[in-house]
């Protein structure tokens, strides 16, 4: 949702090589700047202003007189565009509609819905919390306008004839609010697509291509006066290209010019960067994804306990030959382990928002880790329940860990916990009294075909470990992730546990701004101000 230029062409993608120490160039009368303090320094001069959509035009009324409905039309009603009075006016409406956005809501939108064009799904999901009638043609109409929309003379019959169908879309009747909900949709339609796919191929994710490969990486602005930056004389008319790329360099910390600066910086910045996480982070996250482990024991997991392909509860648990306690002490290691769980969850109320990436590089939420908790206790003890009665086991149709649903990234209330104490208390209850009720000689000598039975408690004590321990203590500054509360370095190498659970502090996995459990990779979202 950024005012600047586009996602950059070969011509500009050569710009980043440039040397960020350098002074201003000249190229055909145009003056470029790429160093950090004369950049912002020419962002903040009121002297330099984007180009004007239509130079020499008689006003705003004019432009929406002459030919409402054309990208022409578009680009004269829009902030963008515009400086001075008409840009304040103009941004106040952008803000307007971004003040209406909840970005918890938009993450949650953003993770759900899969779409091959990362362009349309980002404009469906702002169309549909905006309250648009139809989100998705809305966002066919976006693609097709931002193709045009900075062209400094648009000629697109198409793009024009899109304009025309998005302008009632938009549900106002004042033209110059419309326009600038539309200039806010085609903003946010490239340069957050270009985010997200900058991010997909930076190792550290959306922070990663913020900070050295911005993915808007120059702007334009032009001296309406004769001005001066880092000693050279800028003289009224001249065209000025900033070098985002180079610039960015030599940004202080936690600054990003992709997002402009004081006093034209992205309204929407905060926004952009929500539904940039809950796409990389949700139903799509190739982390989430991946083939599992073989078993040692010689059978897949979901072949042989109801584990999921994918999933770390259904990877192998280590060693098949788990150890050999006593009844007491095995029916008792499901309601320890719950206990465990909920002395995590007890902080889970303070999550931010943001999806967390463990040290196996799968995503997860509190919301996640309770449903996988639970959905796994109840698999197998499904499996254990048939076997007992000489049945088959129900086919394996779970999506585990392989998909990070709306629900799973939904904020986790005092009612939440209070939801997931009770299930899982219930659950650990009645695990313990089946283990309880078994003969002793089922333990290992067990019914059906599959894991043993002591290997099947052993494998989901060992999971729920794994799905509580991914998300971790979350009593950190503002919900960040602080690690395990008991018994994560003790369990470290103990074969009664998942391959995958926690063995101390988990390393930060290189994957964006999602936290880390144990590590925060990104600075707190800026709220739009």
């Amino acid at each position: 949702m950024s005012e600047t230029t586009t996602a950059p062409g070969p011509a500009t993608r050569d710009l980043s090589r440039h040397d960020a120490t350098r002074g201003p160039s000249r190229h055909d009368e145009t003056v470029t700047f790429s160093r950090y303090d004369d950049v912002t320094a020419a962002l903040a001069d009121p002297a330099l202003v984007p180009p004007p959509a239509a130079p020499g035009a008689p006003g705003v009324a004019a432009a929406l007189g002459a030919a409402p409905g054309t990208v022409a039309w578009l680009r004269s009603a829009v902030a963008r565009f515009c400086s001075g009075e008409p840009h304040a006016r103009r941004r106040a409406l952008v803000l307007a509609d971004l003040e209406r956005l909840d970005p918890d809501r938009l993450r949650v939108a953003a993770a759900g819905g899969f779409d091959p064009d990362t362009r349309r799904r980002v404009v469906r999901v702002l169309a549909a919390e905006l309250g648009l009638a139809d989100p998705d043609a809305v966002a066919r109409d976006v693609a097709v306008v931002s193709r045009a929309y900075f062209a400094d003379a648009p000629d697109d019959p198409a793009a024009d004839a899109a304009v025309a169908r998005l302008l009632p879309a938009m549900e106002d009747r004042d033209e110059e609010t419309a326009a600038n909900r539309i200039g806010l949709l085609v903003q946010a339609c490239d340069a957050t697509a270009a985010l997200v796919e900058g991010a997909r191929r930076h190792e550290d994710g959306i922070a990663g291509v913020l900070r050295t490969d911005p993915p808007l990486r120059t702007m334009r602005r032009l001296a309406v006066r004769a001005t001066e930056i880092g000693g050279v004389a800028v003289p009224a008319g001249t065209p000025v290209l900033l070098d985002i790329a180079a610039a960015q360099s030599g940004a202080p910390e936690g600054v990003a010019l992709t997002f402009g600066a004081p006093p034209r910086s992205c309204p929407g910045r905060s926004q952009a960067v929500v539904l940039a996480e809950g796409i990389l982070y949700g139903a799509s996250d190739p982390a989430d994804t991946a083939e599992p482990a073989g078993d040692p024991a010689g059978e897949s997991a979901d072949e042989s306990a109801g584990g999921s392909a994918g999933d770390p509860a259904g990877d192998s648990v280590g060693d098949p030959s788990e150890p050999d306690l006593g009844k007491a002490e095995l029916a008792a290691l499901v309601p320890d382990m719950v206990d465990h769980v909920l002395a995590l969850a007890a902080g889970w109320t303070a999550w931010d928002g943001r999806p967390i990436v463990n040290a196996d590089g799968r995503t997860y939420a509190p919301h996640k880790a309770v449903r996988r908790i639970a959905d796994h206790l109840v698999d197998h003890l499904a499996e254990l329940e048939a076997r007992l009665v000489g049945e088959p086991t129900e086919p394996d149709h779970w999506h585990a860990s392989g998909v990070t649903t709306p629900a799973d990234l939904a904020p986790f209330t005092p009612a939440d916990l209070d939801e997931a104490r009770s299930r899982l208390t219930r659950l650990a209850g009645i695990w313990s009294r089946r283990v309880a009720a078994l003969p002793d000689e089922w333990l290992d000598d067990s019914p059906g075909r599959g894991w043993s039975f002591r290997r099947i408690v052993h494998h989901v004590s060992g999971a729920g470990y794994y799905y509580a321990d991914a998300v971790g203590s979350l009593s950190g500054p503002a919900g960040s992730p602080s690690g395990a509360v008991t018994g994560a370095a003790d369990r470290a190498g103990d074969p009664a546990k998942g391959p995958g659970a926690v063995t101390g502090a988990p390393g930060a996995r290189a994957g964006g701004p999602a936290h880390t459990t144990g590590n925060r990779t990104n600075e707190p979202m800026e709220k739009t101000g």
